[in-house]
């Protein structure tokens, strides 16, 4: 730095920020409003000339934040007489696509998955346990009957499989924090998305599942005389053996994996040698 430029007094973490697009600043812009005027899925936002001179803005840049809000999926915009921009409400499963994408790159293991489970279940179970109703615990006994037994082939196999996840998605419905039951429902999609669990999971490998059902209906009847603590309490006990079950069976596919890719190889050193 020369001396005719001048300094900055603000530390490096406080040096000004690039500005943002003007784009980006009216997306905000609008949800802000959406919230402010409580408009709704079917509520049709301001037409693109209004927004145009709302925002002062130029065609091209409404435009550009229009498209971004539909790409995030909280409008769709219809062309045609009666068209415009309208609110749309965004389902849990394109959430969950949205993020799953986000995601898709970044080498997601199901140790990851179960380090959050481990966090975050225990808390799922004591906050359900206050408004889970005779309907719901009916559900779960239900569930559990799925798999309370030896699959006879390999699609009861993975029903069961499927079911225990399920399981746990009934618990977070009846949670009363919206952003735990989200996290909690999309780590139990990601098991049954991810392809090393999915490798698991088809494999015929006894499960040992009994410890697994004495927690979930320790866990019922928890919730059945409202002990939060408690419920949240066998949740712990049962993510953990659940990790240490599905880590066990990760290593047993690895080393299997890794005997028949090596065998060919041995086959062709004893050819040479013979």
């Amino acid at each position: 730095m020369t001396d005719t430029q001048p300094k900055s007094d603000l530390p490096p973490d406080r040096a000004p920020r690039s500005r943002r697009k003007r784009a980006d600043e009216i997306v905000d812009s609008i949800k802000r409003m959406i919230v402010e005027h409580g408009l709704g899925p079917g509520d049709r936002l301001p037409q693109e000339r209004d927004l145009i001179t709302q925002f002062a803005a130029s065609k091209g840049t409404i435009r550009e934040a229009l498209k971004a809000l539909e790409v995030q999926g909280l409008i769709s915009v219809r062309t045609g007489p009666g068209g415009g921009a309208f609110i749309e409400r965004m389902s849990e499963g394109r959430a969950m696509s949205l993020l799953s994408n986000f995601l898709f790159a970044k080498s997601i293991s199901i140790a990851h998955i179960y380090q959050m489970r481990r966090a975050l279940e225990p808390l799922l179970a004591a906050s359900a346990t206050p408004h889970i109703d005779q309907a719901g615990l009916a559900r779960l006994e239900a569930i559990i009957a799925v798999y309370d037994h030896e699959p006879a082939d390999a699609q009861e196999r993975w029903t069961q499989r499927m079911a225990e996840l399920d399981f746990h998605a009934v618990v977070a419905e009846y949670s009363d924090n919206p952003i735990l039951a989200f996290t909690c429902r999309f780590l139990q999609r990601m098991l049954k998305e991810l392809t090393i669990a999915q490798d698991i999971y088809v494999q015929p490998e006894p499960v040992q599942r009994q410890s697994g059902i004495e927690h979930q209906r320790d866990l019922i009847a928890a919730m059945r005389r409202r002990d939060a603590a408690g419920a949240a309490a066998i949740l712990a006990e049962h993510m953990a053996e659940a990790e240490q079950q599905m880590l066990g069976l990760q290593a047993k596919l690895s080393d299997r994996f890794l005997i028949e890719t090596d065998e060919p190889k041995r086959a062709a050193a004893r050819r040479r040698t013979a």
